[in-house]
């Protein structure tokens, strides 16, 4: 349970003794912000009382409004294929997130005194943060997507009131993407004794495991004032999922040595339980550091025991497993919600992935929020955590490149020492699609790169998503590589495979199919870079940009080709920004690459993966809806997408025969069941699946719907936490009176929350929709939205109201725990 201290939540201090040598809290609350540059805003006596009150995390940036103005681009994407720059509205998202932002707040430290140290953790800030203590500049950190901290103990006053001023500035044409604004990640306090073990200040390894017994390598840094040489002592538990403690040690560390000392413990784990997607078991180490009997700091780390290879010609295993990647690629904002980062949001993302079989995550194209990390290592993901979009030659004006020099190792640095005790993350990649690939001498950066990571982490290997691949051999750019990573390049895996000297070779970035949830577009055919006038792209899944393929091409190649050794899909999640192919068509202002759409509703796509990648589920999905006034008689094909092998569809109870997946065929057949012949008929589509042997043993009914009728709210959860965080996702449907989804429904909903809850935001998924996220009411997209309700901090129910003109209303209620 949270509680209150001072104007801290207290994350893990306790009021027993030995947890109070080390106390961190979280700076959530009473923020105050502005928009725009203060010159005297880090002063301690400015006047901020005017300015807004904000929790962070906080994204300025994500209440609009809309605008194609803001941060237009007239650029040529090289990555696109463009021969000429043109004027891009929603390459950002067409939110206004550039210019100077202020944070300030005031603190006190419970209990400092003499002989404590103090450290400012910042998750992520966006961007070029400047930060201030009363007064004083502690430190400048310029990439946003970075954790870092500063020693803030000589700007202190250990009694009294403290002001934490942040000054974070973004420029305009500095990203590709949404990027967000402001502290949109956590910001900590921690409070050590002066001897202590510093920020990310342990390495956990597994050097060997067997069925019998894990070794475990720790290696744990302490830092203490210069001149204190007093002998030292570090004693370690490691404790199983339980809690039960499975191995202990006690190292001492001799008087008279300097200040920046080692301690190596090596610990044995009998019957070690493995990490794995399947199995995502962890284990915590706990360190207490001792001055004779004194405790001096306490320190948890996290991990999991588990082995993995990348081998030439045999790929990829996990534990002694072969598996392959079934991987996709996310951006950083969580949809409605912006950048903001919140775990509830990142869960239910992750649960979504998980229901289709999903086991990895890369974090395109910057280093991830922890509590990612921390998820995946608790769901079961592995994970590909990215540095860099941009090394020294710009994709945009105001991109990385401007910092890369100075910055580079630091922001490796960084991310390689928070992240490398996390099981989750199985490899580190130092850039995507890097216009470096072309220069001659680009392998010499990708070399430093990669040799910073293994210098700071031996135990796992490098990447870099690459997109031109004639370069890319050409300049020794892949072979350097530990994994050379491919961007789109299926139908060039082979001759790649007979150049590499690794022997093996990984789908880095795939497919880049586009489609809109719910949006089905005829003739039905397989197109690149088609455009339509409503700016929305077919959720038949055969549509896709003019560098990239459908699903189904790569996926011949991941099962034909023993050394391909996964796929990471662009992209899980519709993201702000990137509305390719409507980058120059504003309103369109989000992507449509996404398996699951920007509210969280899975498209038709999703079923596509499911049924290759969910082996525990079956899945049976038909497309499109059946309901087509005017279609009548018109040729309207019906797609199935099925984790068995065969299946038969009926209309309105008319056999339209049998299909059967083709596991020799190159095509969408071997992947798809499709009927491209069918003539709407108002009434039932309903399909019939078949094992393997012939026996009918699942069906699906799509019906034509009716009139819209009622609302129907379905939420991803009835009991929240009453933290002032949790939030659940509640999906309303527009349906007819039979309880039909009515497909083409555009109603505007209403929301009202009462009770120990709030409206948080609400989204449709409607890529080209200019309404807003934070005002509680929207126009459902083909039928559908998803309202997000906040928990408070007290205990009870919850209750949201939704209405709409000529609709009978709904309502849910939650509780609040």
């Amino acid at each position: 349970m949270l509680k209150s201290l001072s104007l801290f939540l207290l994350l893990t201090a306790s009021l027993n003794a030995t947890a109070q040598a080390r106390r961190e809290y979280v700076l959530a609350n009473d923020w105050k912000f502005t928009k725009g540059d203060v010159p005297e805003a880090a002063k301690p006596d400015f006047k901020d009382a005017q300015w807004q009150t904000v929790s962070v995390p906080h994204d300025w940036a994500i209440y609009g409004p809309f605008d194609g103005n803001n941060d237009l681009q007239t650029v040529k994407i090289e990555q696109n294929n463009e021969q000429k720059a043109t004027q891009k509205a929603g390459r950002t998202g067409g939110l206004p997130f550039i210019g100077t932002g202020w944070y300030r707040r005031r603190f006190t430290v419970p209990q400092f005194k003499k002989g404590n140290q103090a450290v400012l953790l910042f998750d992520g800030a966006m961007s070029n943060a400047h930060v201030f203590v009363n007064g004083k500049e502690v430190g400048y950190w310029p990439y946003g997507y970075n954790s870092f901290s500063f020693d803030i103990t000589p700007y202190l006053q250990a009694s009294g009131e403290n002001t934490l001023a942040v000054r974070l500035q973004n420029q305009p044409e500095a990203s590709r993407w949404y990027p967000g604004a402001g502290l949109y990640r956590n910001v900590h306090l921690i409070v050590t004794e002066d001897v202590h073990i510093p920020v990310w200040g342990t390495y956990v390894t597994t050097p060997e495991i067997n069925s019998a017994s894990a070794k475990v390598n720790l290696k744990t840094q302490v830092e203490r004032p210069k001149g204190n040489t007093q002998a030292l002592r570090l004693q370690t538990e490691i404790r199983d999922a339980a809690g039960k403690v499975v191995a202990t040690v006690s190292t001492p560390l001799a008087s008279g040595q300097a200040s920046g000392q080692e301690f190596v413990q090596n610990l044995e784990v009998k019957s070690p339980k493995l990490w794995s997607p399947e199995t995502p078991v962890l284990y915590t180490a706990d360190s207490k550091l001792y001055a004779g009997t004194v405790l001096k700091d306490e320190y948890k780390t996290r991990f999991g025991i588990r082995s993995f290879k990348f081998e030439a010609e045999k790929g990829f295993s996990l534990n002694g497993q072969p598996r392959k990647f079934k991987g996709v690629c996310n951006h950083h904002d969580l949809g409605p919600l912006g950048t903001a980062v919140n775990t509830a949001a990142l869960r239910r993302q992750l649960a979504l992935l998980k229901d289709m079989g999903c086991d990895a995550i890369r974090t395109s194209h910057n280093m991830p929020t922890p509590e990612l990390v921390s998820l995946c290592d608790e769901m079961g993901f592995m994970m590909m955590v990215e540095a860099f979009d941009e090394w020294k030659r710009p994709k945009v004006k105001n991109g990385y490149s401007q910092y890369f020099d100075e910055w580079s190792e630091k922001d490796i640095v960084n991310m390689v020492h928070r992240d490398r005790n996390n099981p989750s993350v199985i490899m580190w990649s130092i850039g995507n699609e890097v216009p470096d690939q072309s220069n001659p001498e680009g392998y010499i950066i990708a070399k430093r790169l990669q040799d910073i990571c293994h210098r700071e982490d031996p135990t796992r290997p490098v990447a870099a998503g690459m997109d031109r691949f004639d370069d890319d051999f050409k300049n020794n750019f892949a072979q350097v590589l530990d994994i050379a990573g491919f961007n789109y390049k299926p139908h060039r895996y082979p001759e790649a495979k007979g150049k590499l000297p690794q022997g093996f070779l990984l789908g880095s970035e795939t497919a880049s199919t586009v489609s809109s949830r719910g949006v089905y577009k005829f003739p039905v055919e397989q197109v690149k870079q088609k455009k339509y006038r409503d700016n929305q792209s077919s959720s038949y899944d055969l549509e896709a940009c003019s560098w990239s393929q459908i699903p189904d091409d790569e996926f011949v190649k991941q099962d034909d080709l023993g050394y391909v050794t996964g796929e990471f899909v662009w992209t899980g999640f519709d993201y702000l920004g990137e509305p390719t192919p409507y980058d120059e068509a504003w309103p369109s202002h989000s992507s449509y690459f996404g398996i699951i759409d920007l509210a969280g509703i899975p498209k038709d796509r999703y079923y596509l993966y499911r049924a290759r990648w969910n082996t525990q589920k079956p899945t049976l999905h038909l497309l499109p809806h059946w309901t087509w006034p005017g279609r009548e008689g018109q040729t309207t094909p019906v797609f199935c997408y099925t984790s068995y092998p065969s299946a038969e569809l009926f209309v309105n109870g008319k056999s339209q025969g049998k299909q059967t997946k083709a596991p020799s065929d190159k095509s969408q057949s071997r992947y798809r069941l499709m009927w491209n012949e069918v003539k709407y008929q108002p009434g039932t589509i309903k399909v019939v699946a078949y094992d393997a042997q012939g026996k009918a043993v699942a069906e699906e009914e799509v019906k034509t719907a009716g009139k819209p009728d009622h609302i129907k709210l379905v939420a991803d959860r009835t009991s929240l936490t009453a933290d002032g965080q949790e939030l659940a996702f509640v999906t309303a449907r527009v349906e007819d009176a039979q309880g039909n989804l009515c497909p083409d429904a555009t109603n505007e909903l209403q929301f009202a929350v009462k009770g120990q809850g709030k409206f948080r935001a609400v989204g449709n998924g409607d890529a080209t929709s200019l309404e807003l996220f934070h005002e509680p009411k929207m126009h459902v997209f083909h039928g559908q939205l998803v309202a997000i309700v906040q928990a408070s901090d007290k205990a009870g129910d919850v209750q949201l109201n939704v209405t709409g003109s000529g609709l009978k209303a709904a309502q849910v209620t939650l509780k609040t725990k």
